[in-house]
């Protein structure tokens, strides 16, 4: 069983940074991926970014390349997401997930059916 809590999000102005941090307790292991995803008012929720947890391999939405970094500390046992240049389209409660990759392939992935666990979700609002 994985626990996954995130924080640091706030109300910022467009243009603004902020960096979200996924606590994880349990029993986490070097195969699995760690993935953020986003979720606004009356939409699905969405793939933000992944990363490998034994190598540090990432994968980002387009939406966000260039502006969003995905990192990982091993030893705290932390994933964050580092968000520059915010958009108002930004706005969503994040969400921090787990992947254990049972299935086939070692491949990062972007749905959310294919993520085991799941945090409680981060407001991020960003002002026009």
């Amino acid at each position: 069983q994985v626990q996954l809590v995130e924080s640091g999000g706030g109300l910022v102005q467009a243009g603004g940074s902020l960096r979200l941090s996924c606590a994880a307790s349990g029993r986490i292991f070097n195969n699995y991926a760690m993935g953020w995803f986003r979720q606004a008012p009356g939409k699905e929720r969405d793939f933000v970014a992944a990363i490998s947890w034994s190598d540090g391999t990432t994968y980002y939405a387009n939406s966000v390349k260039g502006r969003f970094t995905i990192s990982r500390d091993n030893v705290k046992k932390t994933v964050y997401l580092q968000m520059n240049s915010l958009k108002p389209e930004d706005t969503a409660v994040y969400y921090c997930a787990a992947d254990r990759r049972t299935s086939s392939g070692s491949y990062l992935k972007s749905h959310s059916y294919e993520y085991d666990y799941w945090g409680q979700g981060t407001q991020v609002t960003v002002s026009s």
